[in-house]
């Protein structure tokens, strides 16, 4: 793996982590009613998503392991490999939904989910952090 690189794609996870949790209401209806809260945060989300397929593509192509068929299933091969467990390749596949939904079905967000994964699934992307970043020592 590209060292430089990957510690250059989870600087921008970091960031965007950083930016969603400063950005996240106490509440979801406030999420629901300001447009440039929503615009933010997903943003940032679609974005963390974005970089978590980069960083485990990356992974992978510097691998023998199968190459995935979808964003998905990158999640998958990385937890085939034993670099976190199927909890959390489950956990981001479902993330990969919610970029998909916010790329291409952006009206049909629901904020009172986003939120929910704000306040409990962010630690998905710090966790799969912390697992490339072990490979990297």
């Amino acid at each position: 793996m590209d060292r430089e690189v990957i510690e250059q794609k989870l600087e921008s996870l970091r960031r965007c982590l950083h930016r969603i949790e400063s950005k996240c209401p106490a509440d979801a209806t406030t999420l629901e009613t300001d447009f440039d809260l929503q615009d933010i945060i997903s943003l940032n989300l679609s974005r963390a998503v974005q970089l978590c397929v980069d960083i485990g593509a990356h992974y992978i192509a510097t691998t023998n392991l199968p190459l995935p068929g979808t964003m998905g299933q990158t999640f998958d091969v990385l937890a085939q490999d034993g670099l976190f467990d199927k909890v959390l390749a489950q956990n981001l596949k479902k993330a990969v939904g919610f970029r998909n939904i916010a790329m291409h079905n952006y009206d049909a967000i629901d904020w009172h989910i986003v939120h929910n994964i704000i306040r409990h699934h962010l630690q998905d992307f710090s966790a799969f952090a912390h697992a490339i970043w072990s490979t990297l020592k």
